[in-house]
């Protein structure tokens, strides 16, 4: 048995029924192509295709997907492991019919949570190319009700998903203090009289002087919205050295961010740098699921 941790560990027990509502989705009446193959045993290959190499990423979901459908799948490539394509990476055995409806849910769950991996690790490779050492992480611009999946890319790719959701950190944006009198210290003070101690608080400031309030009022993270080149290196500098040894904190940068522009963003002066380029707009990888003739097999 491998020693090494499963990604799959990570999934909540409520993750399994996502996979139901997908299927009914997919087939939410009569299966007609299901009624000309019908359920003669069959045996599928699932290649990973594209042009480059990719990372695999989803496969406890395709299992599950296969798995409720009576298959049996089983995987040669390992979670979160770099294939060169075209390779194949798994093999599917079951029900022709039911092959087919686990098809295209199960593929599409794989590319797009393979992308996600795949973009994550180029940009971490990226950075630490450059000489960055601080936290890379995505944001929660996700799309709504595929959050797990791409979250759980970002974590196969080797970066930090960021805050799950609205509840999981404290995150207190331009609208939050805007409607909060203008506030930064007041929006601060409300959200700690209710968030606990368990909960760390992000402020998101625009300039040096709402970081400066930000941490002042005890912010845990101060995100400098928007900020590059020589400003957000002299800024990152400035708040380093009048508050060092007062106050504890990370500074992020976010916003922007992309390939093009990573070098001068990823600074060391900056704990986390956050970015949705990991996620949003991300190539998927392509995959094909084949099955075989029996002469294939023989």
């Amino acid at each position: 048995m491998s020693s090494k941790p499963s990604y799959a560990h990570l999934l909540p027990p409520s993750w399994k029924t996502q996979i139901s509502q997908w299927l009914e989705e997919d087939t939410p009446s009569f299966d007609y192509g299901g009624f000309v193959v019908g359920e003669v045993p069959r045996t599928a290959f699932l290649f990973g295709k594209g042009k480059e190499p990719a990372v695999l990423a989803g496969s406890p979901f395709v299992t599950e997907v296969f798995e409720q459908l009576g298959c049996t799948i089983e995987w040669h490539v390992e979670e979160g492991d770099v294939f060169e394509p075209i390779k194949h990476v798994a093999t599917v055995n079951g029900k022709a019919r039911h092959l087919l409806i686990g098809e295209r849910v199960a593929l599409n769950l794989l590319a797009r949570c393979s992308g996600i991996a795949t973009k994550s690790k180029r940009i971490k490779d990226l950075a630490r190319g450059y000489g960055y050492k601080g936290i890379i992480a995505g944001t929660r611009k996700t799309t709504p009700g595929f959050r797990l999946v791409e979250k759980y890319g970002m974590l196969v790719g080797g970066i930090d998903p960021h805050r799950h959701d609205l509840s999981s950190m404290i995150m207190l944006k331009d609208n939050h203090i805007w409607s909060c009198d203008n506030s930064i210290k007041k929006a601060i003070e409300l959200a700690r009289s209710v968030g606990g101690f368990s909960l760390l608080l992000d402020v998101e400031v625009r300039t040096e002087a709402e970081a400066d309030e930000a941490i002042e009022a005890g912010a845990d993270v101060v995100m400098l919205d928007n900020m590059e080149g020589d400003e957000l290196l002299q800024v990152a500098r400035r708040l380093k050295e009048r508050w060092g040894g007062k106050r504890k904190f990370l500074l992020e940068s976010s916003g922007g961010i992309t390939e093009e522009n990573l070098q001068e963003r990823a600074i060391n002066e900056i704990d986390i740098f956050s970015t949705s380029a990991v996620h949003q707009s991300v190539p998927h990888v392509d995959y094909s699921l084949k099955i075989q003739r029996p002469k294939d097999l023989a």
